[in-house]
C-alpha cells in the first residue's frame, strides 16, 4: 500500500509546528519526505516536553514517516547537495523569514533554474510581501492581528489563548498543503512549478467566515459574546453540579425542543428563537440553573441516546477512549527502534484504498544522511570529504 501521494518527493526545511505538521500529512498520505536539518541549530520541538523514551513526544509525532539529513547550509558543499536533491525532490517546504533561503543560495529563483518543475512552498507569519514581512510572530500574534481574538472570549475576562494553535495549523499547515497540492495539479497540466506564498496571518484572516461576511457586507462588527456562535446565545458550555461541562448546540427548533424537554423545561424552547440579547442572556441563565441540578454522569445518561446536538466536554484522556474516536481509528501505534510502539494521533483522512501503516517515529538529526547521499551517488570518500568540510556538521 503506497498512499495517494506516493508520487511526491518533498524536501522539508521547516521546524517547530506549521511546516512539520503539513509535511506529516503529506508523509502519512504516502509522500516521501526528507527533512533537511541544521546540525548546529536544533529544532526546538526536539526538546519540547513531555518526553517518552528520552525523546519529545511532539517531535516523534510531527516527524513520523520522514527521513532526516543533516546539512549546514552555510557551507557551499551542503548547498550543492541540496541542488542535487532538487533534481529528484521537486517540492520544497520551508518556513524561514522572507529572504533567508535566498541568502543561503537555496531560494526559489536559484533552485527553479535546476528544476523548472519545482514547487516551492514558503510558510511565514506575514507573507513574502507587506510591511510586516520581516516581523517575528507566533500563533497568538497572528490571531490578534487578524481580528479573530477580538470576538473569541468573554467580556468580563477578555480574549482566550486557544488550546490549539489555530493560525499555525489551520493557517500554515492546512493551507500550505492545499496550496502545495493545487500547484501539483497545475504542474500536471503545464509541466511548470511555482512558488506558493502562505501567510499564517492571511489564512487566519480568511477563517472569519460568517463574522467577516457580516462585517464586510453589512457593517456588523463582531465582539465577544455578541453573536449566536461565540457566547451571545444559548449556544454555549454549561457547568454541571460536580464541576464538569456540557456543550449545547441545539440551534434548530427540532433540536431545541428535544433539549428543553430533556432538561425538564419544554417551555424554554420557544425562547431560543428570540434574537434579542437580553432574551438570550435570560435563557442561558435558566439553562445554567438546570445543569447545576445534576452531576456530569447523570447528564450523560440523559443525553446518551438523544439526538439534539448536546455532548459532554471531554478531557483528552477521555476523548481518546470515546467509542466514536476509537471506531474511527484516530489513535495509531507507531514503531520505535529498540522500544515499544508509541501511541500517536492518526492521520484523520480516510481513503477507500487505505493508507500505508506508519513506519517510524521522528528520526534523530541526520539519521539518514549517509543513506540519502549514497542514493545520490556519493561514495564513502566523498561523504568523508563533506564531513571534513563540516557540511554535514
Amino acid at each position: 500500500m503506497s498512499g495517494p501521494l506516493s508520487s511526491l518527493k518533498v524536501l522539508d526545511f521547516s521546524t517547530l509546528l506549521p511546516g512539520p505538521f503539513a509535511s506529516l500529512l503529506l508523509a502519512d498520505m504516502g509522500a516521501e519526505v526528507l527533512r533537511v536539518e541544521s546540525p548546529t541549530r536544533m529544532d526546538l520541538v526536539r526538546v519540547l516536553p513531555p518526553h517518552d523514551g528520552g525523546t519529545s513526544t511532539s517531535h516523534a509525532y510531527l516527524n513520523r514517516n520522514k527521513r532526516s539529513i543533516a546539512l549546514d547550509l552555510k557551507r557551499p558543499e551542503a548547498v550543492e547537495v541540496v541542488r542535487q536533491l532538487v533534481s529528484e525532490y521537486d517540492i520544497v517546504l520551508e518556513q524561514f523569514r522572507p529572504g533567508v533561503m535566498d541568502k543561503l543560495g537555496v531560494g526559489y529563483e536559484a533552485l527553479k533554474t535546476i528544476n523548472p518543475r519545482l514547487i516551492y512552498v514558503s510558510i511565514t507569519g506575514y507573507g513574502q510581501t507587506g510591511p510586516y514581512r520581516d516581523r517575528a510572530g507566533h500563533d497568538i500574534n497572528y490571531l490578534a492581528l487578524a481580528g479573530i481574538a477580538s470576538y473569541t472570549g468573554r467580556r468580563d475576562s477578555g480574549p482566550l489563548p486557544l488550546g490549539v494553535q489555530l493560525a499555525d495549523l489551520a493557517g500554515g499547515s492546512l493551507h500550505g498543503v492545499i496550496g502545495l497540492l493545487a500547484a501539483v495539479v497545475q504542474r500536471q497540466a503545464t509541466g511548470v512549478g511555482q512558488q506558493v506564498d502562505v501567510s499564517m496571518t492571511d489564512c487566519a484572516f480568511s477563517l472569519h467566515g460568517m463574522a467577516g461576511a457580516g462585517y464586510l457586507g453589512a457593517g456588523v462588527e463582531p465582539d465577544m459574546e455578541n453573536q449566536a456562535l461565540n457566547g451571545g446565545s444559548f449556544y454555549d458550555y454549561y457547568r454541571t453540579r460536580d464541576g464538569r461541562w456540557f456543550s449545547v448546540g441545539s440551534l434548530e427548533p427540532q433540536f431545541m425542543q428535544q433539549f428543553c424537554a430533556a432538561i425538564g423545561r419544554p417551555e424554554l424552547a420557544a425562547r431560543g428563537l428570540s434574537q434579542r440579547p437580553e432574551d438570550q442572556r435570560a435563557l442561558k441563565r435558566e439553562i445554567e440553573i438546570e445543569f447545576e441540578k445534576r452531576d456530569f454522569a447523570q447528564w450523560c445518561e440523559v443525553f446518551a441516546e438523544l439526538d439534539a446536538c448536546v455532548e459532554p466536554m471531554l478531557p483528552l484522556s477521555e476523548a481518546v477512549q470515546h467509542p466514536q474516536i476509537k471506531s474511527r481509528g484516530l489513535v495509531v501505534e507507531v514503531p520505535r527502534e529498540g522500544l515499544p510502539a508509541q501511541s500517536q494521533l492518526a492521520c484523520p483522512l480516510k481513503f477507500s484504498e487505505g493508507l500505508p501503516p506508519p513506519r517510524h517515529v521522528g528520526a534523530a538529526v541526520g539519521a539518514h544522511t549517509v543513506e540519502v547521499l549514497a542514493e545520490l551517488g556519493y561514495d564513502a570518500e566523498q561523504i568523508a570529504a563533506l564531513r571534513r568540510a563540516k557540511a554535514l556538521g
